[in-house]
């Protein structure tokens, strides 16, 4: 079975703006129920962008039991016993497109703007280049992740494109969809404060 580039190096212990301690570290099968309870204190409208129906038991117990870490890596943060923030490397199985990754983070709210999802990126971002991915891209709606933007932008990612109305949002309007990138050879990009 495939593992995590340098597994061995976690959990990365950290602090967060604030003080608070976090730690890092990959999902795993007993992580269930704590991710379930995540997912559940995350407000409906960021839940509404997902994929899946990730407030259903049997949604994260496929996510938790069958980790394919050749398709997606999953990390936890946690802070004091609670998973606070959920971020995933995608990988495509289309060979043509297995030099690109694909970034997922979320964060919950209680922890937004205290340096986690920065964090979350650059290990991510870490892992990509181990994989010999070439570069990573990361999707954003403007009117509702204006912060998410400006950290990405800071870490060296790019805008490459918009897709006019490409998400339609929780109330039912048409959004903008922005895609951002990052190449994966300069490593200092991303870890600059």
């Amino acid at each position: 079975m495939a593992q995590i580039p340098h597994a061995e190096a976690y959990p990365k212990v950290f602090r967060l703006q604030g003080g608070a301690r976090a730690e890092i570290s990959p999902l795993d099968e007993k992580d269930g129920e704590a991710l379930l309870a995540f997912f559940r204190r995350v407000p409906e409208e960021d839940l509404y962008y997902l994929k899946d129906d990730v407030t259903n038991p049997e949604v994260i117990r496929e996510w938790t039991t069958k980790i394919d870490v050749e398709r997606a890596i999953p990390l936890k943060t946690v802070v004091e016993g609670e998973i606070v923030a959920d971020g995933t490397l995608h990988r495509s199985r289309a060979f043509a497109r297995r030099h690109i990754g694909d970034l997922r983070i979320l964060v919950d709210p209680k922890y937004r703007q205290k340096g986690l999802g920065r964090r979350l990126i650059q290990e991510l971002l870490d892992i990509a280049v181990e994989l010999d991915l070439y570069k990573v891209i990361i999707d954003l709606v403007p009117t509702r992740e204006g912060s998410a933007m400006e950290l990405v932008e800071g870490m060296g990612f790019v805008h490459v494109a918009t897709l006019s109305g490409g998400i339609r949002d929780y109330y039912g309007d048409y959004k903008d969809l922005m895609t951002f990138e990052v190449s994966l050879s300069d490593r200092e990009t991303w870890w600059k404060s």
